[in-house]
């Protein structure tokens, strides 16, 4: 009957191979050298040839010895390899993560946070996808994302999500420098209720149609989008051009610079929220709890930098 071979065969016959002695290779694998002598010899008999010359004096490789003992270090040094890289995949320190994301809302903090990722885990594959806010809800729910930085609206996500709240950004009016609101210091809700608005494709952004219309509610007139953008940059191109005027986060500026101005907007408490989502039915894997972990610290500590500098900005 064939005896099926087993790692610790080829374990048992590199030590002797190396060692040359069964005596020294028993003392160091710390079994019985009888048994150990029965093991290579089984190990030899279901190869079908001898590895090893038995004398008096000792272990000698035959030529078939020589080729299989290359052969098992380089597939016991595989066997560690994969080992290892199980090892790491369970504790987040390998493999590949998808990570979704609202370009103009996360420029803030998405960078730094990649940056201490990839310094933690440089062997992490972090794949981006900038998308739309149904796209980032539709990738995560088939699986195609593990979690997304992205608008945060409780009542309106996906009941299939899970949301964290990472920063909160007050609204501003996003006008181009020829507008007549630009000499306006700040500009009131209020002189927005005949304007005609440019925003984003409704059935793409729906959180942020959420936002305008709780907004506009106490004025009783709804927001008048005249002008529907797919991303930031036609949202933005769109001002410029039509010299129009649009309601954002003041964290735009840090994606479009000086190509249009931003003012702060008076007569509401609503704001932009960024957060984390994840499918609820979706696997997270050790590497993505650690990206969010970097997340909810660094938010942490731009918010105690921001209360830091409005204590100072005060007195």
């Amino acid at each position: 009957m064939q005896q099926e071979m087993e790692l610790r065969h080829l374990r048992y016959f590199q030590a002797v191979a190396e060692a040359l002695s069964f005596t020294k290779a028993a003392a160091q694998l710390r079994v019985a050298q009888p048994a150990l002598s029965r093991q290579v010899q089984d190990l030899e008999d279901e190869i079908g040839a001898d590895l090893l010359r038995r004398s008096p004096r000792g272990v000698a490789l035959t030529p078939e010895g020589r080729l299989f003992l290359d052969e098992v270090r380089e597939l016991l040094k595989r066997v560690h390899e994969s080992v290892e890289k199980v090892r790491a995949l369970a504790r987040g320190q390998f493999g590949e993560l998808h990570i979704g994301y609202s370009a103009s809302l996360t420029v803030e903090i998405l960078p730094p946070a990649l940056a201490a990722f990839q310094k933690a885990f440089p062997s992490i594959d972090v794949r981006l996808h900038d998308a739309s806010e149904r796209e980032l809800t539709n990738g995560l729910q088939s699986g195609a994302l593990e979690l997304a930085v992205m608008p945060y609206a409780p009542e309106a996500h996906d009941p299939g999500l899970d949301c964290e709240l990472l920063l909160t950004y007050p609204f501003c009016v996003a006008l181009a420098s020829k507008h007549r609101f630009a000499r306006l210091k700040s500009i009131p809700l209020v002189k927005l209720v005949s304007e005609p608005l440019i925003g984003y494709r409704r059935d793409h952004y729906a959180g942020y149609y959420r936002v305008l219309e709780r907004m506009f509610a106490p004025l009783g007139i709804p927001p008048h989008v005249s002008v529907e953008c797919d991303s930031t940059s036609s949202f933005v191109t769109e001002i410029e051009t039509r010299c129009g005027i649009g309601l954002a986060s003041p964290i735009f500026e840090h994606a479009t610079g000086s190509r249009v101005l931003y003012r702060p907007l008076t007569g509401t408490a609503e704001a932009v929220l960024v957060g984390i989502a994840h499918a609820k039915k979706g696997h997270r894997t050790p590497a993505g709890e650690n990206l969010c972990a970097i997340l909810r610290k660094i938010s942490k500590r731009m918010i105690a930098r921001r209360s830091k500098t409005a204590t100072r900005d005060a007195h």
